[in-house]
């Protein structure tokens, strides 16, 4: 693969230890500015609604420029924002350079995404997406523990600056490593007008749909899964992060192997990872009070979850094909949307008082109405398993 995709995966890497470390360290963030654990925690779901945004306001208005210069802008905020955070001397400032810092999210990866697929040739693009996805998933399994125990160690802002350092290094490495682009090669000549009239297609609108409910069902297992792990399967709270580690090595290996997947089949990749995903939550929830039964659907549940990543991103970059930057950042923040969707349904069995095993009954339910989208979506127009499959200049064939 060409080095500019691990410089890409290193900017994912940054990207991911923004997004999740501050679970790890809301106590301690919490408790130095004074604030109580419910407003801590809008360092999360602000930074989550503030990815949802960029993910289609940055990238519309990036259009014009050229992707390689965009994703060093974005990196330019990334840097600045995790440095307002190191450096907030109140709460308010710290959730203003959240959000400054997440508004470069769903850019980076829309955007990214499109260049890692036009560095290789058109039958490895979703490998080439699944690369660089690689360095979020890798934060998850490495970053995230590792940037905890600093936080803990050292203090929050120490990881903040670390964080910011990472930046400095994406940054490099793009600039050193990653191309400008073949004017011959960019299908978005219509600019900002052509971006907007690829959501003209049903495809694009269906797959962004499958998107927000096949990453939902899996979040609105996992948001709860340490009560499940500690309520139903028997572990100590303290074990928790721990054994999320499990779950990271999951989207690891999911990811790059639903990218390999992706490139071979396409339509029937997704279909079958759709099916598994919503297989592996309903059977989750049914071993859940075995605890090594336990521990081999969370490592699943991450695998098959994750391997739909690189597969949903190729779809709609695929139906968006002659201007596909901006459906491919609105896809980004549709999995996003999926994140929160996922959570709030997942919470209302919780609320209901139905038991700590119904936010996995309630991602199973969400993932197989993804799956029945998708099912219509692959049979109509255009569609992988229709009379006249979309295909992409430059591919053989582009349904399975």
């Amino acid at each position: 693969m060409p080095l500019a995709l691990y410089a890409l995966a290193v900017g994912g890497f940054g990207i991911g230890l923004t997004e999740f470390v501050i679970m790890g360290l809301l106590p301690e963030v919490g408790a130095d500015f004074g604030v109580t654990p419910t407003v801590a925690g809008y360092l999360v779901s602000g930074y989550a609604l503030s990815v949802a945004v960029g993910g289609v306001g940055l990238t519309a208005l990036l259009n014009a420029v050229n992707r390689k210069r965009a994703l060093l802008l974005l990196m330019v905020l990334f840097i600045a924002g995790n440095a307002v955070s190191a450096l907030a001397a109140t709460y308010e400032v710290m959730l203003a350079g959240r959000v400054l810092a997440a508004l470069c999210h769903g850019a980076f990866f829309g955007i990214g995404a499109v260049l890692a697929a036009r560095v290789v040739p058109p039958h490895r693009g979703a490998a080439a997406i699944s690369l660089m996805f690689a360095g979020l998933t890798t934060a998850n399994v490495l970053g995230v523990p590792f940037g905890t125990f600093l936080g803990q160690a050292l203090g929050w802002r120490s990881t903040f600056w670390a964080i910011t350092a990472i930046g400095v290094v994406a940054f490099a490495g793009i600039a050193l490593l990653v191309p400008d682009e073949d004017p011959g090669r960019e299908h978005a000549a219509g600019g900002l007008r052509a971006e907007l009239g690829v959501f003209r297609s049903v495809q694009v609108w269906l797959s962004l749909i499958v998107t927000v409910l096949g990453f939902g069902g899996m979040f609105g297992g996992f948001t709860y899964i340490a009560f499940t792990l500690t309520e139903v399967s028997g572990f100590a709270p303290a074990t928790v992060p721990w054994l999320l580690v499990l779950f990271g090595v999951g989207l690891f290996a999911g990811n790059l192997l639903g990218g390999r997947m992706a490139d071979r089949a396409l339509g029937r990749t997704l279909l079958a990872l759709f099916a598994v995903l919503t297989l592996v939550l309903a059977v989750f929830a049914l071993v859940a009070h075995l605890p090594w039964a336990a521990l081999a659907a969370l490592l699943l549940m991450g695998a098959f979850g994750f391997a739909t990543v690189p597969g949903l991103q190729t779809r709609i970059m695929r139906f968006a094909h002659r201007a596909p930057t901006l459906a491919s950042g609105a896809n980004i923040a549709a999995f996003n949307v999926g994140n929160a969707f996922g959570a709030w349904a997942g919470g209302l069995g919780l609320a209901l008082g139905l038991g700590c095993t119904s936010p996995l009954w309630t991602g199973a339910l969400i993932t197989l109405v993804g799956l029945a989208v998708l099912v219509l979506a692959v049979r109509l127009r255009g569609g992988e398993f229709s009379r006249d499959p979309i295909r992409e200049p430059g591919t053989a064939e582009a349904s399975v």
